[in-house]
């Protein structure tokens, strides 16, 4: 195909393809924000993560690996992994699990915009704000969901138990952050042609056969990109943690080690031990590993192709 032409005036110099000069001016100063606040502190985090870096003195010698050899034979570092697991795969699992039914019960019953800002209320409210009210809803004392669950003869012990915290924080975070995933969900929906559907009716498909078949398989892309979004954000849980364990006395992480993630465990090295160097050290571990999982999550699940096409 012929290079698209485009008439001037007699004399006038174009640049089709020298556009960069028009664009620097609009990308300045999101390149300016990405080094300040990404860049920078990458660099400086990896730096200080060879280093035993003092906070309050501000200072710190040279220690090469040191930081990484130690998390080989650090127990608290591997429980962290595992509870950080254990959180991101139920996470991951509810999360998406209701968004996908929201979404097409939005999509084939109705698609009114009060419904959807309804249903995104929740990821408004900031997670500090979230696990304040579920500390207060499932307390044993207090709490209104704890004396509901109590007459079905449910254990109130949710963040005291060992084994309930992780899984009642996940529920926590699911409740918020489902309805943001389901629009995401919602807007690829609107990508798969309906006649597609309609073919799937009149074959006598039911509505399950019709999801599994058609909408899952269409909306790989799209649930590609919610999957690693989701992923992400399970691996940098901590806020919901930290006030959720901390409450009316308790321990963030808590009960003992149940649900020290490793973000809250980063926290705890850096601001409570004063040993950053370890701390920096871990994210740098955490970094690459998010960086591992996210790129073979999208080419299994062929992020860059749709069956559509």
């Amino acid at each position: 195909m012929a290079a698209p032409t485009v008439d001037a005036p007699k004399g006038a110099k174009l640049n089709l393809y020298g556009g960069w000069k028009a664009a620097w001016p609009f990308l300045l100063p999101s390149f300016i924000g990405f080094l300040i606040f990404f860049f920078i502190p990458t660099m400086r985090g990896i730096y200080l993560s060879f280093t035993d870096w003092n906070l309050l003195a501000n200072r710190g010698e040279w220690v090469g690996g040191a930081n990484y050899e130690r998390l080989v034979d650090d127990p608290l570092f591997w429980n962290a992994v595992r509870v950080t697991a254990w959180y991101v795969f139920l996470n991951i699992l509810s999360q998406t699990a209701f968004a996908i039914l929201i979404a097409v019960a939005m999509d084939r019953l109705t698609k009114s915009s009060v419904i959807r800002s309804i249903i995104m209320l929740p990821y408004l409210i900031p997670n500090v704000v979230v696990a304040l009210i579920f500390v207060w809803l499932l307390n044993s004392n207090l709490g209104i969901i704890a004396d509901l669950f109590s007459v079905f003869g449910i254990d109130s012990n949710y963040f005291a138990g060992p084994r309930a915290v992780i899984p009642t924080i996940a529920g926590i975070n699911t409740w918020r952050h489902m309805g943001y995933t389901a629009l995401l969900i919602f807007a690829g929906l609107q990508t798969i042609p309906k006649s597609l559907y309609e073919a799937g009716a009149l074959d006598g498909a039911s509505e399950w056969q019709m999801m599994k078949r058609i909408t899952i398989p269409l909306l790989r892309p799209v649930l590609a990109l919610v999957l690693v979004i989701t992923m992400i954000g399970s691996f940098q849980v901590f806020d919901t943690v930290q006030v959720a364990t901390g409450g009316f006395g308790g321990r963030p992480g808590g009960p003992g080690d149940a649900s020290r993630v490793i973000y809250v465990y980063i926290y705890e090295l850096a601001f409570v031990r004063n040993e950053a160097g370890r701390s920096s050290a871990i994210a740098v571990v955490l970094l690459l590993t998010l960086m591992v999982i996210t790129f073979f999550q999208l080419k299994l699940l062929r992020a860059n192709e749709s069956d559509l096409a």
